[in-house]
């Protein structure tokens, strides 16, 4: 597994959405800026909230884009374009509803497990990205997952994911740099 050079954080702009669930995405890659201080811009050539750091030595670009989630591809694609990007050295930082809140998982490649953002980066990218899959749980019923998914998380909820987050960045050194042996073995027994 190769060291990571981009990290995308899935979710969609606005107000009216910073707060559901979909945009966990979001919530984990803002709380990775702030711990390495990398400070995120809009970027308009990219089409979304881009900024530059370092995890370690580590240097990384992360992303948000700003082209709502069914749209990922084309700011993700507009980055890694441009700094020369292969998908193998790609992040990517999601809801997942297979998994229960307070509980992150780690992925090479895969499905798009019917996710409209991964659907779009699998449309530019193929499959071949890592990603980081934050669990926010399953409303039971297929019928209740649009409205679920662009739903308010609980309190508890939110504080389970948060913790998890917390958890997760506590390995982020060895998750960017593709040595997930350690990360996997700690995220994955929560």
């Amino acid at each position: 597994m190769s060291s990571y050079k981009l990290i995308i954080g899935l979710g969609n702009p606005g107000p009216e959405y910073a707060e559901t669930r979909h945009n966990a995405g979001f919530w984990l890659l803002d709380a990775l800026a702030k711990q390495t201080s990398t400070s995120l811009m809009a970027n308009a050539k990219f089409f979304g909230v881009a900024g530059k750091g370092f995890v370690g030595s580590h240097a990384i670009h992360l992303l948000k884009p700003m082209t709502f989630m069914n749209r990922s591809g084309q700011s993700a694609l507009a980055l890694a374009q441009f700094y020369k990007i292969e998908p193998s050295e790609i992040l990517v930082i999601h809801d997942e509803l297979d998994i229960e809140p307070g509980q992150i998982r780690l992925k090479q490649g895969g499905g798009h497990g019917g996710h409209n953002g991964l659907r779009d980066l699998h449309r530019v990218f193929g499959p071949d990205y890592a990603r980081i899959r934050v669990g926010i749980g399953h409303p039971g019923h297929k019928s209740k997952v649009h409205g679920y998914v662009l739903g308010k998380a609980t309190a508890e909820q939110r504080g389970r994911i948060d913790e998890a987050m917390d958890h997760t960045l506590s390995f982020i050194h060895d998750i960017v740099q593709g040595t997930w042996d350690q990360a996997m073995n700690a995220l994955h027994q929560r």
